[in-house]
């Protein structure tokens, strides 16, 4: 595989290891959401994100050409393998802190994603186009119930206004372009950083206003890592949970 090629499927794992992983931590919810319709719009979202994460371990997987194919790539690799960003890791913790941190992705993922659809790649824009309807959805309602819960009780606002200032510190890494990000760039396949980050302060900014929530500065420190392989210790937990019936009974099958 050239390094064009090489640097395409790291970027297309990155795209799916975030849904993955994501997809993961809200299925820890499903029973356990604050209302039924909660409880279902969770699950939901979950369930897209896995889609959409399949989509890209596809491509990838046959682009890299090394006999793995979805199944290989979500349950065979161990976390330095992986190349999600730190933020989709994070515990859900309480209902504010899970809606925070799915209210910073979407965002990021709803511009991210918006742009794939003007790829130069053909499948990835033709996957970017199936995967979009959904993450709009996804982000207005993450939007929506932020703004609930900030402008709401003293309490709602007082455990979004927390969830925000302790999640901002991982949400600076998606906009923190590194080697592989640049060649996408170059090759017209995904968008530059400076538009995207731009857009992403943008709404947020809107919606934590709309939301009476104080937004961190923009220019505060950033955790880093996640891309390169150096996760927290959350993620190992949650790779062990989801992992564990492909590792103690290799290929089986229904």
């Amino acid at each position: 595989m050239d390094a064009k090629c090489e640097a395409k499927c790291a970027y297309l794992l990155r795209l799916g290891d975030n849904a993955l992983v994501l997809s993961q931590r809200l299925s820890e919810l499903c029973g356990k959401g604050p209302a039924l319709e909660e409880d279902m719009a969770l699950t939901n979202v979950a369930l897209d994100l896995l889609g959409q994460a399949r989509l890209w371990f596809t491509h990838a997987g046959e682009l890299e050409n090394r006999g793995r194919d979805e199944d290989a790539l979500a349950y065979l690799r161990d976390a330095h393998d992986f190349r999600n960003l730190l933020l989709v890791e994070q515990p859900n913790g309480n209902y504010a802190h899970t809606l925070v941190r799915q209210f910073f992705f979407d965002t990021w993922h709803y511009f991210q994603v918006g742009a794939l659809t003007q790829s130069s790649d053909q499948r990835i824009a033709g996957i970017a186009e199936k995967s979009l309807k959904e993450i709009t959805y996804h982000l207005r309602r993450s939007g929506d119930l932020v703004v609930r819960l900030g402008d709401g009780t003293a309490l709602s606002h007082a455990y979004t206004q927390t969830a925000v200032d302790e999640l901002w510190m991982y949400t600076g890494e998606a906009f923190n372009y590194d080697e592989i990000d640049l060649q996408m760039v170059a090759q017209g396949i995904a968008p530059a950083a400076e538009g995207l980050r731009a857009q992403w302060l943008a709404h947020v900014g809107d919606i934590l206003a709309e939301a009476t929530i104080t937004m961190p500065p923009p220019d505060a420190w950033m955790q880093k890592g996640g891309k390169a392989g150096r996760h927290t210790e959350h993620l190992g937990y949650l790779l062990a949970e989801m992992q564990f019936l492909q590792r103690a009974y290799p290929g089986a099958t229904w």
